[in-house]
């Protein structure tokens, strides 16, 4: 979809949308919400009746929720998928992330980690292949696939609602003007971790998910997202931003102004300051 032959940019873009100066080794922290591994809809004592997977869990951890809710020894639903015969599209190359569709869904004594995963793959793929993701998908020049990846990568970055059409329209405008995403949220994708902070050392790892070396989307989603992430990435805001940064909760400033963006980074950096000084 995108031609991958630019320079890297010397702007990067961290996860929830903060920016690193990497001329300066300035690094900035972005947020974390903490997320039960497991909800349940049952009684204390009985067996889960429910299992809930939330927007924009990795596929790791819907493994994971899935052993802990049929009781299997962890790691069996990971190997179910060779047996599971999920109905992936042919880009995720037997890969399913993105496709794991975060919903709740019913436990019953029948249900299996292999039933399970086709039960999300199934849904994912009547919320995907239908109107009008399919046809936003085309006429923004991507196909499903992409699509996804996109909203993968806006349901990561986003801090709120409100803000992922407004993430997408900047990967949409990096793409096309040949930059590199530069989202902390790929780094930890590669790394396989959840972590505030990314150093310069990070942004040089050899992976094809380090958006800071390599041009273009990554290879595959980064994790599953919701439905409000899915119609941010075939209707992104319009406007011609390119950089953003949470300046403080509630508080995300979108620009296309490089020296703006910069003065905007520097009161981000003195809210940060100023938090982290020991109280009297």
């Amino acid at each position: 979809m995108y031609q991958n032959t630019p320079p890297r940019s010397t702007i990067r873009l961290t996860r929830r949308g903060r920016l690193a100066l990497i001329a300066t080794g300035a690094v900035v922290a972005g947020t974390a919400v903490a997320v039960p591994l497991l909800s349940l809809q049952s009684d204390e004592d009985a067996k889960p009746t429910s299992l809930v997977i939330p927007e924009g869990w990795r596929s790791s951890q819907v493994y994971d929720a899935v052993d802990k809710a049929l009781a299997r020894p962890a790691g069996t639903t990971r190997k179910a998928l060779t047996k599971a015969g999920l109905k992936l599209p042919t880009d995720a190359e037997g890969n399913p992330e993105g496709w794991l569709f975060p919903a709740t869904y019913p436990l019953d004594e029948k249900s299996t980690p292999e039933s399970l995963l086709s039960f999300m793959v199934d849904t994912a793929n009547k919320k995907f292949n239908g109107a009008p993701i399919a046809a936003g998908a085309q006429r923004n020049a991507m196909n499903v696939y992409q699509a996804v990846t996109i909203a993968s990568i806006v349901q990561a970055e986003a801090a709120t609602k409100a803000d992922m059409g407004k993430v997408a329209r900047v990967v949409f405008n990096r793409l096309e003007r040949g930059m590199p995403l530069q989202m902390d949220s790929t780094i930890n994708y590669a790394l396989n971790r959840a972590t505030l902070k990314t150093s310069d050392a990070d942004t040089r790892i050899d992976s094809p998910y380090n958006s800071y070396q390599r041009m273009g989307l990554p290879p595959t989603p980064i994790d599953n997202p919701g439905e409000d992430a899915m119609r941010a990435a075939i209707t992104p805001a319009p406007g011609d931003w390119l950089y953003f940064v949470t300046v403080k909760p509630g508080d995300t400033r979108f620009t296309a102004d490089y020296e703006e963006h910069l003065r905007n980074v520097a009161e981000f950096n003195a809210n940060q300051k100023k938090s982290a000084q020991p109280t009297k």
